[in-house]
């Protein structure tokens, strides 16, 4: 049987001096967890789910009557290693599925605006996630300065995973010749966004494209009877397109990829055009217009949900490693309440959490 949250949290090594200590931090990380299935979302928030909730799990907590403060949550946020949440994160998903092979796994930066607010562009605090698009799992993250490291931070993300067999799926920030290799090293398979960074290389491949008269595949989903969106996508081998000197830098390079997306809303229609490196050798265009369209999976369920679900850019929450552990809880608790076998919006499931104390209950557990 998998363990509870509770025990989870109480298993994690206490780094502070304890003889000075009033609370467990297992304490505090588990009153952190519960605050943001309850609509909570910073240090004050959780001050208040103690004052007023946490006597209904007075079996699982040892306050003795007491409440810890803003700063003892501060503290403890501030200080506590970063890798020890993103442990427990990762080993939840492995709970969830052991094996992420033939799986999705999209990769892609969420700039996290309320650390710094005044920050524009790609400056600012970022974190870069690695999404599993079929099972809506986050199973990696990591801390960049600003969106311009992000190069340095995809590595050292998939260096965490076991890629065997898996699809990574990439941004043309992530369209880089040693990423592909790092992915092929760890036997997996790649799907790259291609575009003007590469400029000779875009080029060529949107010629071939153009010359070429393989018809594509359409798709189409029709969302309203206003709204609709339909797909063509094309694929070529690319010994076909590129030259030996360009596919050997690109390695294991087999395929590439031409979408064209048209969006019709209210009458008008906007289109566009992308192209993709895959270093496989599949002939069905419909399966990498799927991969395409699956990368989107973790904006729409993951960067939107801790953005709109659980205000992420609205805590302002910016010392030490507060900010990387925050967002870190706000993605177990995400994933834990995604789970639930109800027919509730997510939003709902956070406000029924904070209304009754046994569906909170049945969260922990």
């Amino acid at each position: 049987m998998n363990p509870t949250w509770h025990e989870t949290l109480h298993q994690i090594e206490d780094f502070r001096q304890l003889s000075k200590c009033k609370y467990r931090l297992g304490d505090l990380l588990l009153l952190g967890l519960c605050t943001y299935w309850c609509n909570g979302q910073d240090y004050e928030d959780m001050v208040l789910f103690t004052r007023h909730r946490a006597a209904e799990l007075a079996d699982l907590l040892d306050l003795r009557g007491r409440v810890p403060s803003h700063d003892t949550f501060n503290r403890a946020f501030q200080q506590i290693d970063p890798q020890v949440l993103r442990t427990c994160l990762a080993a939840h998903g492995q709970e969830l599925l052991p094996l992420l092979a033939e799986k999705q796994i999209c990769v892609d930066g969420k700039k996290i605006k309320g650390v710094s607010p005044t920050s524009k562009g790609t400056a600012g605090y970022w974190l870069v996630n690695a999404w599993v698009s079929e099972n809506r799992l986050c199973v990696g993250q990591c801390r960049v300065a600003d969106k311009a490291n992000e190069l340095e931070a995809v590595p050292q993300v998939l260096a965490q995973l076991d890629l065997t067999e898996a699809v990574v799926t990439l941004d043309a920030m992530g369209c880089q010749r040693t990423i592909a290799a790092q992915i092929r090293q760890q036997n997996g398979h790649y799907l790259l966004a291609l575009k003007q960074n590469h400029q000779m290389l875009f080029q060529e491949v949107a010629d071939a494209f153009a010359r070429s008269l393989t018809p594509g595949v359409a798709q189409r989903w029709e969302y309203a009877r206003s709204r609709f969106e339909q797909r063509q996508v094309w694929c070529l081998p690319a010994a076909q397109v590129l030259g030996a000197e360009q596919r050997a830098a690109w390695s294991g390079l087999q395929t590439v990829v031409k979408v064209v997306a048209c969006r019709t809303q209210k009458g008008q229609t906007q289109c566009q055009t992308r192209y993709y490196l895959s270093d496989e050798s599949e002939a069905n265009p419909l399966y990498y217009g799927k991969l395409a369209q699956g990368h989107w999976s973790i904006e729409n369920h993951l960067h939107w949900h801790l953005d709109v679900t659980f205000r992420e850019d609205q805590c302002r929450v910016r010392k030490g490693f507060g900010p990387e552990n925050l967002a870190t809880l706000r993605k177990i608790a995400l994933q834990i309440i995604t789970r639930q076998p109800d027919k509730l919006s997510l939003q709902k499931r956070r406000v029924q959490a904070a209304y009754q104390g046994q569906y909170l209950r049945q969260l922990i557990a």
